[in-house]
């Protein structure tokens, strides 16, 4: 079976509840959409937001306090929210590429510190963070223990078993950041399986380079996997997906949505086209890696937003018609709404690329309401 293009689109909408908000707690929520990018701490409480109905921020903040949501370095060796019960899974599929990120680096390598060196301050860490600690509370631990304490702790904060602990502020973690140590440790290969089960329930169907993308880990670990799991998995000329996986129709319409930063839909496959119009990209995804808060319209990307004194700034890169502009204009106020007694002038510190330029058709200030 050939899937087409907006066949893939919609699917993936589908799976990722953006082509409807659904009345979940943020746990189910979460476990449908299996990670929220989580570099900006806002990201994932905004991701949620577009997929849930009556989200409620004070619901995410209970999440994360209560351990429901953990916070920690994984896929891309970047900062993720998942749920508590898929962490262990994914820190060990993707423990090879984080430890690789930083005992092959070459900080590392010229570093003298050594790999085992570096084992055994993951075991004085397991012991010394089984309560919440600063990065300075961590460095002063290993002070006594290694020769470049800074160094080390570089290291171990990627890929040691830690999550991040709600530290305040509008979005739960703020600057300085606070880390406990988390049981991890199960079978590579057994979460690699349960991985690829997760990215396909979640963004397929989809191909091996798209699980390559979304995670970083090499062909092989992924073939591997895919092999292991057999008649679990079906496929659509190429494209994986779960046996028994279905379909939205292709005439399911998509409202559109206010992404925030780094929204993984946008991040979840090699060939970004599903989601992303190729002329776009650039627009989109700039060359440090920042990924903008997006318009999503019928589907696709189709500009950029950010917050301004009077309401939400839409840049499009295309002109839209007045119906989809009112729809904009009742996510923008919905969305000030939001922000208002968290944050509202979000994202603020990206406004450079703002004002580099953007290749907007046309903008409007959609008002707060």
């Amino acid at each position: 079976m050939t899937l087409t293009a907006r066949q893939l689109n919609r699917a993936t909408l589908d799976r990722q509840l953006l082509l409807r908000r659904e009345p979940l707690s943020v746990a189910a929520a979460v476990r449908r959409v299996l990670a929220l990018q989580a570099q900006e701490p806002a990201s994932p409480y905004l991701a949620l937001w577009n997929r849930v109905a009556g989200l409620a921020a004070a619901d995410v903040d209970r999440a994360f306090a209560d351990g429901t949501l953990a916070r920690a370095s994984l896929l891309r060796v970047t900062l993720h929210a998942v749920h508590g019960a898929d962490w262990a899974a994914l820190h060990a599929a993707v423990t090879p590429l984080l430890r690789a990120s930083r005992l092959a680096d070459y900080r590392w390598l010229e570093s003298d510190l050594t790999d085992a060196e570096a084992q055994a301050a993951l075991d004085h860490l397991a012991a010394y963070a089984s309560t919440p600690r600063s990065g300075d509370d961590i460095k002063a631990m290993l002070a006594g223990r290694v020769g470049d304490p800074a160094q080390m702790w570089w290291a171990l904060r990627t890929f040691a078993p830690l999550h991040h602990v709600p530290t305040g502020g509008p979005w739960s973690f703020r600057h300085p950041a606070s880390f406990v140590h988390a049981a991890g440790g199960l079978d590579h290969a057994e979460s690699m399986r349960a991985l690829v089960r997760r990215y396909l329930s979640a963004f397929g169907p989809a191909s091996t380079s798209d699980i390559m993308a979304f995670t970083r880990l090499n062909s092989a670990r992924v073939k591997a996997a895919v092999s292991a799991l057999g008649d679990e998995l079906t496929s659509h000329d190429g494209l994986l997906d779960l046996a028994g996986a279905t379909l939205p129709p292709l005439d399911t319409p998509a409202p559109p949505r206010l992404l925030p930063m780094w929204d993984n839909v946008l991040l979840a496959y090699a060939d970004r086209t599903r989601l992303i119009p190729a002329a776009y990209r650039a627009h989109v995804v700039r060359r440090n890696g920042d990924v903008l808060p997006t318009l999503l319209v019928d589907g696709y990307v189709a500009g950029v937003w950010r917050p301004v004194e009077a309401g939400i700034e839409a840049s499009a890169f295309h002109r839209l018609d007045d119906g989809t502009w009112a729809a904009l204009s009742a996510e923008a106020a919905a969305l000030v709404a939001f922000l208002a007694d968290r944050d509202p002038a979000v994202y603020r510190r990206y406004r450079h690329w703002w004002e580099k330029g953007i290749p907007a058709a046309e903008s409007r200030v959609l008002p707060a309401g």
